[in-house]
């Protein structure tokens, strides 16, 4: 026997407008009556692998002991592997598709120790009018159930034939680049507050001085790029009234926002969007249509 649990945090695209999400909380209730499921989100964007790997980095380290069963799977069905993941002695165990999205919240919890790919079909459901476990519903016929039976103290050897973790897929969020004296971005994700998480740090940008140009969008796009100016301040109350702002945000990330409206929309910004920073000199605006304020959250 492995070590038992008693939590499954749980993410998914699967959204709230159906059953799955009932059906997997279900499963696991059905096997693993002590076990709570907490939900993390069901929002993710369906098949966007991306955005639930950020979301599930920017959780995990609020995240309780346990199993952690995260479910954006546009491979379902496939040769894509199911696997499981034991970090932290065995404290937490990730359940999903190796496909991306549980690299960088296992990195960010030390590391995979054991992985195993899910193929002991013992420990899957078999669907209505299927002769054997079936992988169409992968998300109930196999993580909802294994999940389950970790948190009944089933040991991970016993759920699959090992994987080296040197083997599984690496996560998918870029890393900012520099561009001359520049520093090119991505927009991570944008909230639905509009703001718009930066695929860049504070010490990222620590060298860019107290003056930085924003160049938000495509320069080959029509219409051509909004470049705009960031001042850094210390608080949200030394910001000017309706400036754009550079916030380090709860995750550590820089985000673009704008107080009470959409820096999104302001800016025309979508995930996967580029925007450039760059230093500014006291007597060079290039152009600059209006100002832009970083400040720490």
């Amino acid at each position: 026997m492995g070590r038992r649990h008693d939590t499954v945090t749980f993410l998914s695209d699967l959204g709230t407008t159906d059953e799955r999400v009932g059906v997997v909380k279900a499963v696991v209730r059905d096997l693993a009556p002590h076990a709570q499921v907490i939900d993390l989100t069901h929002g993710i964007a369906p098949f966007d692998v991306r955005a639930g790997s950020l979301a599930l980095a920017r959780a995990v380290a609020y995240l309780p002991a346990g199993v952690v069963l995260a479910i954006v799977d546009p491979g379902e069905g496939t040769s894509r592997r199911a696997v499981a993941i034991e970090v932290a002695g065995g404290a937490g165990v990730f359940v999903g598709p190796d496909n991306g999205l549980l690299a960088p919240a296992v990195a960010m919890a030390g590391g995979a120790e054991r992985c195993v790919e899910l193929t002991a079909a013992d420990f899957h459901l078999v669907a209505p009018g299927v002769d054997g476990p079936g992988t169409v519903s992968a998300w109930r016929d196999v993580f909802a159930s294994v999940a389950a039976h970790l948190c009944n103290g089933v040991d991970l050897d016993e759920l699959g034939d090992p994987v080296e973790a040197e083997l599984l897929l690496p996560g998918v969020v870029p890393l900012p680049r520099e561009e001359g004296d520049a520093l090119a971005c991505e927009v991570l994700t944008v909230d639905r507050f509009g703001n718009c998480q930066l695929n860049a740090g504070p010490d990222d940008v620590a060298h860019l001085g107290p003056r930085v140009r924003v160049t938000a969008g495509d320069p080959a796009a029509p219409g051509g790029p909004t470049v705009r100016v960031a001042t850094r301040v210390a608080t949200y109350g030394e910001a000017p009234g309706g400036a754009i702002g550079l916030v380090v945000d709860g995750s550590g990330m820089c985000s673009l926002v704008l107080d009470r409206r959409s820096a999104a929309e302001e800016l025309s910004l979508a995930a996967g969007d580029q925007v450039v920073l760059a230093a500014l000199g006291e007597d060079d605006r290039g152009g600059v249509t209006s100002p832009v304020t970083l400040r720490t959250s």
